[in-house]
């Protein structure tokens, strides 16, 4: 019998030959660290809707569309004749620009919390950006943040003690660093009201506003309007990371669908349209600390200097512009969060008809699957049945089985971001039904190797 990873070494000779030549060109031959997949990971030819071919003409269904960039798909026909007619204007000014305004306003007008908004390049950039506005304006230190969330890898959010296995962790940045943040468990009432009332140099607090790793851990709704109140309070600004979030949720992101406006927000992925482009956006008074300003009393070196070369850049604006307007009446979002829903259920079904532990749950078009550990039953075959519970995990798929799964699916024609995946408005019905075949097949083929 083939196993699983003959069958995959089998069916991708080119991309194992290409890993092999980027391995002298990059740490562990790869260029994002979910890229990292062994014995090699597949390499992408080109790609149109919800697919894409590989270097060895697979044909997949695309999960991980772009981390979570491209809810139009790839290619979409409104982006590529955006992005074209820019081109033919100019990559690159090295000034201002009409679009730039246009792409704002469009932020503005969808983000219930946006009155001013600053252009980045990243979504760690945009992070880096909101914690730093935040300090600025309260004169405080520290940023208080939950366990397991995720706001990319600046120094300002990154690492701190292993058993919380907060990612990534820490080594390259300073003590001093670490000093300045204060982790507490996602739901975590008590211990946050006990830190903000105890330590008056709190200047922050930031959350995934769906749960951490875009809602792998979902949030408990209560928690939110509780937190904003309690930062509200205690004069601490809080940030929402919508970078996965904004205009995926709904056309105003999380805050525009539970209706809890934070301080800041760091936006990314969608708002660019899937060209590299990232925002922050809130409060005029706190985004003010970038302003320079004119009045005799006005000391510059309190201004927080922000350079950046691509900083809403043409391509970006066009793409940024052509994506919002698209996505402005909340049909593409409604769609993939149906489609998502419809995948959950499906599997669902196959782990019960199966007999094989675990569960898929989903938040909006943000899923997850979880195999070969003990899980809830979903409320309604998609929704995770959580109590927000301070410090509750969800189950882990174990890593064995979470490779051995990506290998069959892809030997089967799907990519997921390990056991879970983002849903867009071009995937459908005949493309989740084709999917939800492919894993009740792999899920046959890691039974056969004793893996579930």
């Amino acid at each position: 019998m083939t196993t699983i990873l003959e069958r995959y070494q089998g069916l991708h000779p080119r991309s194992a030959a290409l890993h092999a030549q980027a391995a002298g060109c990059f740490p562990d031959g790869v260029t994002h660290d979910l890229r990292y997949f062994r014995p090699f990971p597949i390499y992408v030819d080109h790609a149109a809707g919800a697919r894409k071919w590989d270097v060895d003409g697979n044909e997949i269904i695309d999960y991980v569309m772009g981390h979570g960039a491209l809810l139009l798909g790839h290619a979409h026909p409104v982006l590529r004749k955006a992005v074209s007619a820019q081109i033919e204007k100019g990559t690159h000014y090295g000034g201002c620009h009409e679009l730039e305004i246009e792409w704002a306003g469009w932020i503005k007008r969808l983000v219930p919390s946006a009155e001013v908004v600053r252009f980045t390049s990243s979504g760690t950039e945009a992070t880096m950006m909101a914690v730093r506005l935040a300090r600025a304006f309260t004169g405080r230190n520290k940023l208080l943040r939950f366990a397991h969330n995720f706001h990319g890898w600046n120094d300002s959010v990154t690492g701190l003690t292993d058993p919380e296995h907060t990612l990534p962790w820490s080594p390259g940045v300073p003590a001093s660093f670490l000093d300045q943040q204060i982790v507490v468990p996602q739901h975590g009432r008590d211990e946050l009201a006990r830190v903000l009332a105890d330590d008056p140099d709190v200047a922050a607090v930031i959350i995934e506003p769906t749960g951490a790793h875009a809602s792998a851990v979902p949030i408990d709704p209560d928690f939110l309007p509780f937190l904003r109140d309690e930062t509200r309070r205690r004069g601490v600004v809080l940030i929402f990371d919508e970078v996965v979030t904004g205009f995926r949720v709904s056309p105003g992101g999380m805050q525009g669908y539970c209706g809890v406006l934070p301080d800041l927000t760091a936006l990314a992925k969608i708002v660019a349209g899937g060209l590299p482009g990232a925002a922050v956006t809130g409060r005029a008074d706190i985004l003010a600390g970038i302003a320079f300003r004119g009045d005799p009393d006005w000391d510059v070196r309190r201004r927080i200097a922000h350079p950046g070369t691509y900083n809403a850049n043409p391509l970006s604006a066009a793409a940024g512009v052509a994506t919002l307007t698209a996505v402005a009446d909340g049909k593409p979002q409604e769609h993939a969060a149906a489609m998502a829903k419809r995948l959950c259920q499906g599997v669902n079904q196959i782990l019960r008809k199966m007999g094989i532990k675990g569960c898929a749950y989903t938040v909006s078009s943000m899923f997850h699957m979880v195999f070969g550990a003990e899980c809830p039953s979903p409320i309604d075959g998609y929704a995770w049945d959580w109590q927000g519970k301070p410090g509750a995990t969800v189950p882990e798929t174990p890593e064995p089985v979470m490779a051995a799964f990506k290998q069959g699916m892809l030997n089967r024609g799907a990519d997921f971001m390990r056991t879970g995946g983002m849903m867009s408005a071009v995937h459908h019905e005949h493309d989740v039904d084709e999917t939800l075949s492919a894993i009740e097949a792999t899920l046959s083929d890691l039974q056969q190797e004793g893996l579930v």
